[in-house]
């Protein structure tokens, strides 16, 4: 919907030309919404698979949206840059550079202490309820701030225009409550207990290992 809203009110896209602008939503929303969110549902959807397939499909797609998010970033600013626009002066602009940079940081820790082999077995236990927390946090932020940027765009293309129910302001409004219903149908099905990924055996042998060393049982009292 969001390529189709940019293909038929707003020209299409192009990076060469006044039409780059419009890679920057698009981006976004496949980058920072689709992507992101469906990262987030990985561990739901492949809940019975081995954990190492699905930590590597929940990285690869964090990976992806980072750098679609990226190129939806340059293309805003290289396009402000050509035609002398002012940046990060809007609401929007400050909570979608905010999300960026916690994304980034996010995914920088989560592959120091999940993919990356260094990371002990209780380092990663104490800080995945973290990441998770704020996983879903930068999501929310994300779609959140999604809204804000349609708003804006609206605002400046129609104008007075836009209370006059105008065809593409009626078309933004319903991608906005997609949006919004995306994001609270992912937040549901990550707070639903029944749907988490039930621990497999290496995963259960790997906690009783780590229970032995920290509280001394033996591994027959178990």
């Amino acid at each position: 919907m969001t390529g189709a809203w940019l293909g038929l009110y707003r020209g299409g896209i192009a990076w060469e030309s006044d039409l780059q602008f419009n890679a920057h939503p698009l981006c976004m929303v496949i980058g920072l919404i689709f992507l992101q969110g469906n990262a987030l549902l990985v561990y739901r959807v492949f809940r019975n698979e081995a954990k190492r397939t699905t930590k590597v499909l929940h990285g690869l797609l964090h990976i992806f949206a980072l750098v679609i998010a990226l190129v939806g970033l340059v293309a805003v600013f290289d396009y402000h840059r050509k035609k002398g626009y002012a940046d990060l002066y809007s609401l929007h602009s400050w909570c979608g550079i905010l999300v960026f940079v916690l994304y980034f940081v996010q995914w920088l820790v989560g592959f120091s202490f999940f993919l990356f082999p260094g990371a002990s077995f209780s380092l990663r236990s104490r800080y995945r309820p973290q990441h998770i927390f704020f996983g879903a946090t930068i999501f929310l932020l994300s779609v959140g701030t999604a809204l804000l940027g349609l708003k804006e765009a609206l605002l400046f293309n129609l104008g007075g225009k836009y209370s006059a129910f105008e065809p593409e302001g009626v078309l933004a409004n319903v991608l906005g409550l997609l949006l919004a219903c995306f994001g609270g149908a992912v937040l549901y099905i990550l707070t639903r207990a029944d749907w988490k990924r039930p621990s497999q055996a290496e995963e259960q042998a790997l906690s009783m290992d780590f229970k032995t060393l920290t509280e001394g049982d033996s591994p027959g009292s178990q």
